[in-house]
């Protein structure tokens, strides 16, 4: 999973970083999203796509990352 975000589209109300605060955090000055790790582990993936489905601005993008080979990683 790849992780994208639009800090232009954050409406800062913060549902990500509840959702999954692993990934995502808010700027001190505006609570706009921040991203934390853009390929998160498996294990968090379901609470990524949460986040995602409760962004009320739709500021969340995720793309199914290519899997790495060995010499990638």
């Amino acid at each position: 999973m790849l992780v994208r975000i639009d800090q232009e589209k954050c409406c800062g109300a913060g549902h990500c970083v509840l959702a999954a605060p692993d990934v995502f955090d808010q700027r001190e000055e505006d609570g706009i999203v921040v991203l934390l790790d853009a390929r998160p582990p498996a294990e968090l993936h379901q609470a990524v796509q949460d986040a995602a489905a409760v962004c009320p601005a739709a500021a969340i993008r995720l793309d199914q990352a290519p899997a790495q080979t060995p010499e990638q990683a």
